[in-house]
């Protein structure tokens, strides 16, 4: 049937719709992809569409090492541009301008770039990564109290209790392997325990993963917080593409996830509330945020009492806030304490097992230390313990820089800023406009020789009484600086101490003949995960 005037016509109409609507695109995109070379910003030459993702989108490289590439392509500039996505982001290098990004003129960076709508997902769009501005600050204020030195100290016994669990596990698989070792992928080991503490210090659930219990726990832990490469691009695009993610109502949890983490945790605390339990754990300090009962106490110990990686509260977490939370508000705080808490400590007690199977003499230090401590203390494992041990906080720190689970902070310009001159060649300083991204790379500053001489090698001994005013402020930084930095700092570093404390003590870590060595990250996920496994051989100590 041929074409009449009105088919050829609705044809054209649609062909040069679809072309102007294409040129339009591809003006805007030229538009973005030279915003900083306009102002003599420099940047590697982006993908269209994708900018300098990708690497990451096709898995050809992990997130970190794209951080490093970028970083280290420009030695000589205080900032150059990145593009994530169709997203311009000014990828901070100068250690001053860290410094007043993040403390100085915190105000003018206020707030992450996520942006999630808190009515299509209000899991993520109400904790406290994601809040923004006055509600972040009051928010941040509420829940601040639960995370001083005190609150968290009494929560030692139940990490304790969930590496017994642990050492079970490993035990008795020695005995059943019919060897005097076992060969084991330890991210299994290392997950579990974390889901175990997160379990007990959160939730206030009895939970032994390790030995075959309460695995729809584990498994919602484990589907809750693992990055995918896919879960990770959603992540970005709420950054990149804010609009259509709401369009299509996009949500990281998924429904399943929301329900099963909302019923236990408003379950827990109505129970709490009507039969007036108390167990001193995040569900009890989430009851009394509510009534707003939580205060901010005199803290007489060391603000580094956890280690030296503890970042201390700013004012803003330190004022009086008298906020009314709802229910849903209060749940996002603890479903985000599990998540962040579930994989990134299992990944730094993973990547920690590595180290020490490779470097026995740090190894055999660590454990002469937990022996001398076992002596003094009749075999107790505390809170003063881990203040008087101090060559296992410079493991544990050391591990931190070399292999920390946050490679990048990110913060969102909100009142327009200038960042001065890139080089020292340029003739204009470059306004940083409000809404547009800020990068800064943990992971390069960490491992740049500038900062730590040999910086690929695991060496505790930069952490020492010694060596340590060696470090120069704000490139040392693996929760966080500023204002918005780890609230949960404290219970971190006690969770990974508790944890190798109680493996040392009972165990020999070698490598086997399945160990990867060096250590290559995988690119299928943006969690710091080896490629080829995670596995370690373990013997009964003598």
């Amino acid at each position: 049937m041929p074409l009449t005037s009105k088919d050829t016509e609705a044809t054209m109409f649609f062909v040069i719709w679809g072309l102007a609507l294409l040129l339009a695109f591809v003006l805007y995109c030229h538009k973005v992809y030279t915003r900083f070379s306009r102002h003599g910003v420099r940047s590697l030459t982006p993908v269209p569409i994708l900018g300098d993702m990708a690497r990451i989108t096709f898995r050809m490289e992990h997130f970190f090492e794209n951080i490093d590439r970028i970083y280290n392509s420009f030695p000589g500039e205080r900032f150059v541009g990145s593009f994530e996505f169709i997203r311009p982001v000014v990828f901070i290098r100068d250690i001053e301008l860290v410094k007043q990004i993040t403390v100085k003129d915190f105000e003018h960076f206020l707030d992450h770039a996520v942006v999630i709508d808190e009515n299509i997902d209000p899991f993520f769009g109400r904790n406290l990564f994601a809040l923004k501005g006055q509600k972040w600050k009051d928010m941040r204020a509420t829940m601040s109290p639960a995370f001083t030195s005190s609150k968290m100290r009494v929560m030692i016994p139940f990490m304790t209790e969930a590496g017994d669990h642990m050492i079970s596990r490993i035990k008795r698989n020695i005995m059943e392997s019919n060897k005097d070792y076992y060969d084991v992928d330890f991210k299994d080991i290392s997950t579990r325990y974390s889901n175990d503490v997160i379990a007990s210090c959160a939730f206030g659930l009895k939970v032994d993963s390790q030995n075959g219990t309460d695995f729809e726990f584990y498994e919602m832990g484990k589907t809750a917080s693992q990055l995918s490469v896919k879960q990770v691009l959603k992540f970005f695009g709420f950054q990149s593409f804010p609009t259509l993610m709401k369009l299509f109502k996009t949500t990281l949890f998924t429904e399943e996830t929301q329900n099963f983490f909302r019923q236990l945790v408003t379950q827990t605390m109505k129970e709490r509330e009507t039969k007036n339990i108390y167990r001193p754990d995040m569900i009890h300090l989430l009851i009394e945020a509510k009534k707003g009962n939580l205060t901010h106490e005199e803290d007489k110990t060391n603000s580094a009492d956890a280690g030296l990686a503890t970042v201390e509260e700013s004012s803003i977490g330190k004022k009086n806030n008298h906020r009314v939370w709802e229910d849903e508000d209060l749940v996002a705080q603890a479903v985000i304490f599990f998540v962040a808490g579930f994989e990134s400590v299992s990944q730094v007690m993973t990547f920690l097992v590595y180290e020490l199977a490779f470097n026995p003499d740090i190894q055999d230090k660590l454990a002469q230390e937990i022996r001398e401590n076992d002596r003094k203390n009749g075999g107790k494992f505390d809170y003063t313990s881990i203040q008087a041990m101090t060559y296992l906080d410079m493991v544990v720190s050391e591990l931190l820089r070399l292999w920390t689970p946050g490679g990048a902070l990110d913060r969102v310009c909100t009142k327009e800023y200038n960042l001065g001159k890139p080089n020292d060649k340029a003739t204009e300083d470059y306004i940083i406009r409000k809404g547009e991204g800020v990068r800064i790379p943990t992971w390069s500053f960490h491992r740049d020789p500038k900062f730590f001489p040999n910086p690929t090698k695991f060496d505790p001994e930069r952490f020492s009484e010694e060596n340590r005013h060696n470090i120069q402020p704000f490139t040392y930084s693996p929760f966080g600086m500023g204002p918005r930095n780890c609230i949960a700092s404290r219970f971190a570093l006690y969770e990974v101490k508790v944890m190798i404390y109680q493996l040392l003590r009972h165990v020999e870590i070698c490598p086997s003949d399945k160990t990867c060595w060096p250590i290559k990250l995988s690119p299928s996920t943006f969690n710091l995960i080896m490629s080829g496994g995670h596995w370690i051989r373990l013997k009964i100590r003598e």
